[in-house]
């Protein structure tokens, strides 16, 4: 069992009866997806899914969960999702699934959020895996330009065949290769106020468990931000 399934499994059993439950996006989140089907078809488990992504809800719904979006429920009781970067003060990059505004938006009227990750993703300061940002197509090139002014090394994401990526909602995603972030806070407060851009991947004080896998096994580590 590779450490994704191992995190994913565990942090499946996090899921009780009769919640509400975020499915997060990605090859980690998968295995989690996988383990609370393998759940309800085993255990009898119930419970209502609110997914993330396209990618996701195909999954859910192949699995049998009973799905709602986001807009039909009053609020997510637990959300479990992987993360890109968590630093040692459980601040997070997100988004390198291109999924980062539907996550952000689930993990917002969520009560509990679980990141599910392996060791490598640990860090002591977050920068070193590039940072999303979700912008509208029209004026990104002027994003573009005005990133580079920052020398923020922004590279507009393409797929492996060269296209442009859009996401489920229809926006590109400029990566910003900064290397260190040293003030998340003040960099996210910038971007939250640039025109065109939609969402960022700085995800701040938002989880509450971390589920880390390492070839020593698997660790749930609580963080300051439970609600």
């Amino acid at each position: 069992m590779n450490l994704k399934q191992l995190v994913g499994i565990k942090a499946a059993e996090f899921v009780e009866d009769g919640m509400i439950v975020g499915l997060g996006t990605g090859s980690t989140a998968y295995y989690m997806v996988e383990e609370i089907g393998r759940r309800m078809r085993e255990e009898g488990l119930k419970i209502t899914g609110v997914t993330t992504s396209s990618g996701t809800k195909a999954q859910a719904e192949s699995l049998g969960i009973p799905l709602k979006s986001i807009d039909e429920v009053p609020v997510v009781d637990l959300t479990i999702d992987g993360a890109d970067e968590i630093s040692a003060d459980f601040q997070g990059i997100k988004g390198g699934g291109a999924a980062l505004l539907f996550e952000k938006i689930v993990a917002s009227y969520s009560k509990q959020t679980i990141w599910i990750v392996d060791g490598s993703k640990m860090v002591d300061q977050l920068g070193r895996f590039p940072l999303p940002v979700e912008v509208i197509p029209y004026g990104s090139q002027q994003l573009m330009r005005l990133f580079e002014e920052k020398n923020y090394q922004p590279v507009l994401r393409h797929t492996e065949t060269g296209e442009t990526v859009v996401t489920d909602s229809g926006h590109y995603i400029i990566d910003l290769h900064l290397e260190r972030i040293e003030d998340p806070e003040k960099l996210a407060t910038y971007l939250d106020q640039l025109v065109g851009v939609v969402e960022h991947g700085l995800f701040l004080n938002m989880v509450s468990k971390v589920v880390v896998a390492s070839e020593n096994g698997v660790s749930v580590l609580d963080t300051p931000f439970q609600k």
